[in-house]
């Protein structure tokens, strides 16, 4: 009787939602205790599993679901478990089905996404795989959100017949630690299955093909006329309008470029350097990011080092950023204006836009990289970071997966293009995502940008320590009241940004990490993991090794590998020549350069650069423990420590400071606050009217060592 009726049902769903099943059903068989965990997207998802799971299993079924009349009617065709969360005796029940031998299933977020993103998980499930030993069995469900079963916003696109697909991915264990309390043990069952959630929508994240492709997928998804990107001529432009100034950037520019060509974009955060972004890549050319705000030597190493012969910017642009005298002094340099392209904009070249908004598909012809970006320079020439299409893709995926953006989000970017956190999370994972966004040409308006913020109503917000906390010192206590979400990175983030943002706007601002070698996150706290004076947890899909370091103790040197890893370097000795990824672990493997500690939670401590250590007295310093002690005596203002050679001691420890008032003193009783050896206390202190800075918000530590030089 039961397959009379669900045959039809089955056929019905297969023509209609395309459902497609990929994975090996096999894993199923000869299971003598088996879990199987879905995401929940939809309230067709249990549906689906009933149908076609090749095995009949027990649905764990919440008493909420069980109310609804709809769903009680197709719960009649299976075995199913009417429990409610907060009942203890739940787990015992499902623990004696596992022990039966009865194949169960579970959705350990318990309800509906509202968000297209993942939910909390609860402790329950994680704690019942653990206990029972049982074989778990992770299925990913991809489209149904995009039906009306849906119970996500009216932002979210919905369509009568998605395609769905139901992803079987590869067998696992949840492990029950041996020791602790049951509370830690539970905790511990729980942050497995969170990870292994997380992992599950990293892995079926769709990571092929080129940027432009996902822009196209984004733009069917989510309809032309949706309002994705807004900038300072504050209009907001939707995806046609974005996708038009693409094709006729790429028609502008075919003439003076050839795929494979690495091309030059000078150009602040706007709605048009995306179209050039985007217009580059989807003809085979590659976008090279050229930090504006590294003067001549910086852009012209820039240059040599990616043999970039060509660069495209806006006369307008040049004059309000003043920088007509830099360019003049680039040599072998071509530059592109905008403004003088347009005027040769003819017809027939109209009429070509004009077709392939029709047909935007037919000028996908990427190159195998998708971008260079370049590293600050902070100790040395900048170096090009050459960047796949794949990589950048993976990493979104990396952190939509961890952050869990919504397209009822609006992201606030003033952090650059040029920066890698400005392009891949700031830029592009908003406009491929439908995240709408608003892009800031400068983050140095500490007064305006919370204001516009509050205007905007905006709810996410990326930054360095330096701007967040210059942000904090003008806001109004209410103008980031809309905000669920601040991460921070590329420098560490100060306990008193951390405590301002807490204080006066109640909000937990999230450290992270990463890389302009890791496209560029690598790890990050998350509103459902987090631990202060960490960068949180590694990205699903990273694999990483700590290496030991001759003078340091307490941590190694940190090598990742994974999907999101550049391809390699351009050097300035080597010009144009690719350097692909190796290091002292083989291909594949990136040398951070960061000295880290990994708690037992898997929380990350990063203690400093190896570059950033000095040997006092025989003892290894990292240098931004000297900083620390300094923000300690001194919250309010700006202090950067580096380090010379001394005849005495093998080296000595000064710090930069712009507070005037700063003493060894103070610094001695803050170190002996922090319970840190006075070793760490700088020896010299020179006063400085303004902190130089790089355009990523760090602290030039190659201009502080020729002032030192000079005092």
């Amino acid at each position: 009787m039961r397959s009379i009726i669900t045959a039809p049902i089955k056929w019905l769903l297969k023509s209609i939602f395309r459902v497609k099943v990929i994975g090996d059903q096999n894993v199923f068989k000869n299971q003598q205790k088996l879990l199987i965990i879905a995401n929940h997207e939809s309230f067709i998802d249990g549906l689906l599993l009933m149908l076609y799971l090749p095995i009949k299993p027990v649905f764990i079924v919440h008493y909420c679901v069980h109310r609804r009349p709809i769903l009680r009617f197709f719960l009649k065709f299976c075995d199913y478990l009417p429990v409610e969360s907060t009942q203890p005796l739940a787990i015992k029940k499902v623990l004696q089905l596992i022990e039966q031998g009865r194949p169960v299933v579970i959705f350990p977020e318990g309800r509906v996404s509202t968000t297209g993103s993942m939910m909390k998980v609860y402790e329950g499930p994680a704690f019942i795989a653990a206990k029972s030993g049982a074989t778990v069995v992770p299925i990913r469900f991809s489209g149904t959100s995009l039906s009306y079963f849906s119970r996500l916003s009216d932002e979210h696109p919905r369509s009568l017949f998605p395609h769905m697909t139901m992803t079987i991915l590869p067998p696992t264990h949840i492990e029950m630690l041996a020791q602790g309390s049951a509370k830690v043990r539970r905790r511990h069952a729980a942050e497995q299955m969170r990870k292994l959630m997380q992992w599950m929508m990293f892995i079926t994240s769709d990571m092929h093909g080129s940027l432009y492709h996902h822009l196209l997928k984004a733009i069917k998804v989510f309809g032309r006329s949706k309002k994705i990107v807004e900038d300072m001529n504050q209009v907001e432009y939707s995806y046609g309008y974005l996708l038009k100034i693409t094709l006729a950037i790429s028609r502008l520019l075919e003439s003076h470029t050839k795929p494979g060509q690495k091309v030059g974009i000078l150009m602040p955060n706007l709605a048009s350097t995306a179209g050039v972004f985007f217009a580059l890549s989807a003809r085979g050319r590659v976008p090279a990011m050229l930090n504006f705000s590294a003067g001549v030597d910086g852009l012209q190493s820039a240059c040599i080092a990616a043999d970039i012969r060509l660069a495209i910017t806006s006369r307008k642009f040049i004059e309000k950023a003043k920088l007509e005298n830099v360019l003049a002094q680039l040599q072998n340099v071509q530059i592109l204006y905008l403004e003088d392209l347009r005027a040769h904009f003819r017809l027939r070249d109209k009429l070509w836009v004009f077709w392939h908004l029709l047909f935007p598909e037919k000028l996908d012809a990427p190159n195998e990289l998708a971008a260079v970006l370049f590293t600050s320079g902070s100790e040395g020439k900048p170096k090009g970071v050459a960047l796949s299409h794949s990589a950048i893709l993976a990493n979104i995926a990396q952190m939509k997966a961890m952050l869990g953006f919504s397209v009822d989000d609006k992201l606030f970017n003033a952090l650059p293009m040029f920066h890698s956190f400005g392009l891949t999370v700031g830029t592009l994972l908003p406009l491929l995502e439908g995240v709408r966004v608003f892009l800031y040409p400068s983050p140095l308006h500490y007064r305006l940008i919370p204001e516009l913020v509050y205007d905007r109503n905006c709810t996410l917000l990326a930054g360095t320590n330096t701007f967040l906390a210059k942000y904090a010192q003008f806001a109004h206590p209410y103008d980031f009241y809309s905000l669920r979400l601040v991460v921070a990175g590329a420098e560490k983030l100060s306990d008193s940004t951390r405590q301002l943002w807490f204080d006066k706007f109640g909000l937990r601002v999230l450290e992270g990490y990463g890389a302009t070698e890791a496209a560029p996150a690598i790890a990050s706290n998350t509103p459902m993991a987090y631990r202060s004076n960490t960068v949180g947890h590694f990205l699903p899909g990273i694999q990483y090794q700590v290496k030991p370091v001759e003078g340091i103790h307490n941590g190694g040197l940190l090598f990742v590998s994974g999907p999101n890893v550049m391809t390699g370097y351009y050097r300035y000795e080597n010009p144009g020549m690719l350097q692909t990824t190796e290091s002292a672990l083989g291909k594949g493997w990136y040398d951070t350069g960061d000295v880290v500690s990994i708690d037992e939670e898997g929380f990350i401590r990063i203690i400093g650069r190896v570059k950033r250590f000095a040997k006092i007295a025989g003892e290894m310093i990292s240098l931004e423990t000297v900083e620390r002690i300094a923000y300690e005596a001194s919250p309010e203002k700006a202090h950067a420590a580096i380090s010379q050679e001394d005849e005495q001691r093998g080296e000595q420890l000064i710090i930069f400071t712009t507070d005037k008032s700063l003493t060894r003193e103070q610094l001695i009783l803050a170190a002996r606050a922090l319970k840190l050896p006075e070793l760490a206390v700088a020896k010299k202190l020179i006063f400085i009217e303004e902190m130089p800075l790089l355009g990523s918000g760090k602290p030039n530590y190659v201009k502080l060592k020729e002032l030192a030089k000079q005092h």
